[in-house]
Order: C-alpha cells, then structure tokens, then sequence
C-alpha cells in the first residue's frame, strides 16, 4: 500500500466505518457520484467558515465550497440568522413568499439580459426546463452544447459532459461542438439548424477544468444561434461568482436564458431560469405552454438564505476572492517548481484547476495524470486540503491573505509527496 493511502487510512478510521456502513444502504455509501474517491470518502461532522472537520475530529481548508456552492463559505452568520428565521416561520407552503420575490428582483436587477425568474431546486432542473423551454418556443426538438461541457446529470446533457462517450439507451443525443472553436458551432447550425431549439453555453466549463471561452468564440456563437433562431442559453452556475452581473457582463452578451444555481442559495438547494419576458412567458400559468411546478420550488428557506448570499456577493468581494487565487495560483507554481513536479493550473477568478502536467490538457476528462492527481488529493486530505479529487480549488469570502499562506505551506507539502511518488514510479 502507498504510504500516502496507509496515512490516509490511519488518520480516517471513523470515516472508513462509516463508508462501511453506508455502502449497505447507497451504491458505494454515497449519494452522487462527485462525492465520491477512493480507497472511501470521508464523513463530514461540520463546516465552519472555510473550515471543514471530519468524523475523526480532522480539520481541513475547504477549497470546495461544496463544489463552488458556499461562496461565503459555511455556517456564515448573516445567512443561518436568515435561514433560522425562515424555518421558524415554516418551512413551505403552497404560495409565495416576499424572498421569493426579493431574490427573483435582485437577479433582474444585477444581469442585464434577465427580465424574469423562475425557480427550481438544482441547476440541473433549471438546465432541463430551459431546454423544455427552448423546444416550445422554436418547435425544434434538439439541443448543441459543447463536448465535455456540463449543464447537470440529465442524460441528453450527461451525454455532453462525458464527450459523447456516454453510454445510454435513448437516442436523444445533443449535437457536440468543440469548445472555443466557433466554426464548429456556426457549421453544426448550418448543418442541423432546422433540428436546433438552443445552444446552451458556459463561460467557462466547471467540471472541464476551468475551461474559459475566448471573446471571439462568445461573440460568434451568440451571433450563430440568433442567425439559426435557436435559444441561446447561458450557463452561469458556476460563473456567477465571477462578477456581480454575471460572467457574461464580461463578454457583452445577451443571451435569451441564463441557468443559476449554488451561490444564489447560500448553502440551500436552489436553482433558476432566467429569461427575456417572450421567452418566459412559456410558463405563464395564466395562459401556459407549459405545466412547470414543483414542491419545493422557490422554497421559503433557500430564497431567505439565498437572498443573503447574493446580496453579500459584491464586485469588491469578487475582486479580493481573485487577488487570493492569483496569489495561490502563484505558490503552487512555486511550490511545483522547487519540488520539480511537472504542473500547471487553469485559473478565472477565484476559480481555478491543477495538472501534474506540464501541459494542459483540453479538459479533465482527457487529462494524463490521473494516478499522480489522485495521489495529490490524497496527500492534501493528509495534509489538512480539501478539494476536488479531479483537481478544482474553490476560494470564498471568508478567506484571508494569511489562510492564503497556511494553504500554501500544506500544498508545498502535497507537492513533496508527488515528487517522492513521481521518483518510485519511474526510477
């Protein structure tokens, strides 16, 4: 066994009971499949701040953010006071509520293309009643959205974020683009346009490794997607922590829809179409196209919490989380280098993904240093680092420049474990 995987295991124990235990009840003891590494995952008692402490009582920074959801990191006070009030005051009913309202005002408020709101309970909901939505309005039954991209676990779009490699038995698969390359796009529509109700889009591709798209590539499939007369839809639910207006104020795009989630949930299950009014007007229960309800949509504690979360996610804040990243981004760089790791990171905003490579591959799922990666993430739970086994590193509000400098020290040891592991596997 890898001394890195015997530390692991030794300072893990509960958790590996728990593992144990769970396994009897879900598919592998876990609930989603991100979640998920080996030898087993570990258990979480509790978050606070940017801190996370395991069941056997270890402490880690939390450069996940639940994957990029908890922006203002865990437990912050201003929104367990407002989710706390709103679960004192009943948790749902069949009706509106004021943040429901409050929450939908300040997404019109802050990103230009928006003119309505509404809400589901994911991002993966959201992705599917945009698409629902996209094939009324134009009466086309197909979608284009890139290869490797991710707009949430629906299997047409599933098919996408594995690069068409997704093994399923239906037959409604969306058209594939290769991301950054417009003429793929604009020959995809010339191709398929008829078949085409929209392109869905991010700004940059999460789950790819922090993929951004170039200025031309925006431009262009904006122009293509109006010039086909398919919906254009952007995918902020990972980008939106990237500027108070959306990531695409930085691209000065207008798109028909735009998807949110995580952050505008402080911490609560939370998701949301936003659109032109003719385009949203599709779920005007006063004269319908489509049926769209849900239990727990627009559900009293997330708006409240939610509410917080955006209205605490200012420009200045955006800003400092980057000027963390960037010094981050820098240390490990460093950090690599002393170690003379082969590495390089991809990075927006506060947002950024590591390689032990030194060149970048076009996204995670092509990448070449998966056993070395998964001992890095090994090591970093070691070492008291939380992050994505596939590599994303997550900063939130909460974090300061000395955090900054204690995370750095326990990567330049994470690094030291992959220069020893790198020495023995090819000596």
């Amino acid at each position: 066994m890898d001394v890195v995987e015997r530390a692991y295991r030794q300072r893990t124990v509960a958790s590996a009971q728990h593992s144990n235990w769970a396994t009897n009840f879900m598919p592998a003891g876990e609930t989603r499949a991100a979640g998920y590494h080996r030898p087993y995952p570990l258990a979480i008692a509790h978050g606070a701040g940017a801190h996370l402490t395991d069941v056997d009582g270890n402490d880690f920074w939390d450069l996940s953010g639940n994957y990029t959801s908890l922006v203002h990191g865990h437990a912050h006070p201003l929104i367990v006071e407002a989710a706390t009030k709103a679960i004192r005051g009943g948790t749902g009913w069949p009706a509106c509520n004021r943040d429901q309202a409050h929450l939908a005002e300040l997404l019109v408020n802050r990103v230009t293309s928006v003119e309505q709101v509404r809400f589901t309970n994911s991002g993966s909901e959201a992705a599917m009643l945009a698409m629902n939505m996209a094939r009324v309005v134009t009466g086309r039954p197909k979608i284009l959205m890139a290869r490797f991209g991710y707009h949430g676990s629906h299997e047409v779009f599933e098919h996408g974020s594995f690069g068409g490699q997704m093994s399923t038995p239906m037959s409604d698969h969306p058209y594939l683009f290769e991301y950054n390359n417009p003429a793929d796009v604009e020959q995809l529509l010339a191709d398929h346009g008829d078949h085409i109700a929209a392109v869905f889009l991010e700004p940059v591709m999460g789950s790819a490794g922090i993929v951004t798209a170039t200025q031309e590539f925006m431009t262009r499939v904006q122009a293509a997607a109006r010039k086909n007369g398919s919906l254009f839809v952007i995918d902020e639910v990972i980008t939106f922590r990237l500027d108070e207006h959306g990531a695409q104020s930085k691209y000065d795009i207008d798109p028909d829809l735009t998807l949110f989630a995580k952050t505008i949930g402080g911490g609560f299950p939370v998701g949301a179409v936003g659109g032109k009014h003719v385009h949203m007007a599709v779920l005007d229960p006063r004269s319908p196209r489509i049926f769209h309800s849900g239990t727990f949509n627009g559900n009293p504690v997330s708006m409240a919490a939610g509410r917080v979360s955006v209205e605490h996610l200012t420009d200045w804040r955006i800003a400092a989380m980057a000027r963390l990243a960037e010094r981050l981004e820098s240390n490990l760089l460093d950090s690599a280098a002393r170690h003379q790791v082969p590495f390089s990171v991809r990075r927006n905003g506060s947002l950024m993904n590591i390689y032990f490579t030194a060149d970048l591959p076009a996204a995670n799922l092509a990448r070449a240093d998966g056993s070395t990666m998964s001992l890095a993430h090994l090591s970093g739970l070691n070492h008291g680092l939380y992050f994505a086994s596939r590599g994303m590193l997550v900063l939130s509000t909460v974090m300061t420049e000395d955090d900054i400098a204690n995370i750095s020290e326990r990567f330049d040891a994470v690094m030291a474990d992959v220069a020893h592991h790198l020495e023995t596997t090819t000596a």
